[in-house]
């Protein structure tokens, strides 16, 4: 199976960094292939609304803009499972998340329809008081409603919590990829 990673932190070697090799080492436990995506190494714009505020991406379902968009589309398209994880800041997601998502929402929820009915896994990290882990992934969870998606699961990360969470991530990956291969116990 095919398992993509969408991560966002700038610190390549901070909680959100660590979240994220914890849950991979169960992704790859069955030996699924995991392509790992990291956001802020690729070149992602913020949606412009262009044209009447609905532009290609309402007609066509691709975007007008020109970058590491499209690409990251595909992965997603052609993925069996998904696991999106980000920072958080100031209880949301991470500004090139967020860029990502709103114009993945907008090519997805208006004409495509690719990633419907997917289950993903939701991982949101503050590594300062903690506070808008919740929030963020509320609003992670929001979006992918949107594109008729659903979460599987969502797990909070702070460095409070992190001691008993980074292992228990890794087992969350091994269910994820059970569920993903043998379906999944949810009524949604």
């Amino acid at each position: 199976m095919k398992i993509v990673i969408l991560w966002s932190s700038p610190n390549e070697d901070g909680l959100t960094a660590t979240a994220k090799n914890s849950i991979m080492k169960g992704l790859t436990k069955g030996g699924n292939t995991v392509t790992e995506i990291h956001l802020n190494k690729k070149k992602i714009n913020h949606c412009v609304a262009c044209g009447d505020g609905w532009g290609t991406c309402n007609k066509t379902g691709e975007c007008a803009l020109k970058d590491d968009f499209a690409d990251i589309y595909s992965e997603l398209t052609s993925a069996d499972g998904i696991v999106m994880i980000s920072a958080v800041y100031w209880s949301g997601m991470t500004e090139c998340f967020k860029a990502f998502v709103d114009r993945l929402r907008r090519c997805e929820a208006t004409h495509n329809h690719y990633l419907a009915e997917k289950r993903c896994m939701l991982v949101a990290c503050a590594g300062g008081t903690g506070r808008g882990t919740i929030e963020c992934l509320k609003d992670m969870e929001l979006a992918l409603t949107h594109m008729g998606m659903r979460a599987y699961d969502r797990i909070p990360v702070v460095r409070f919590n992190k001691d008993y969470i980074l292992p228990a991530l890794e087992k969350a990956g091994e269910v994820y990829t059970d569920a993903l291969e043998n379906g999944f116990n949810m009524y949604y």
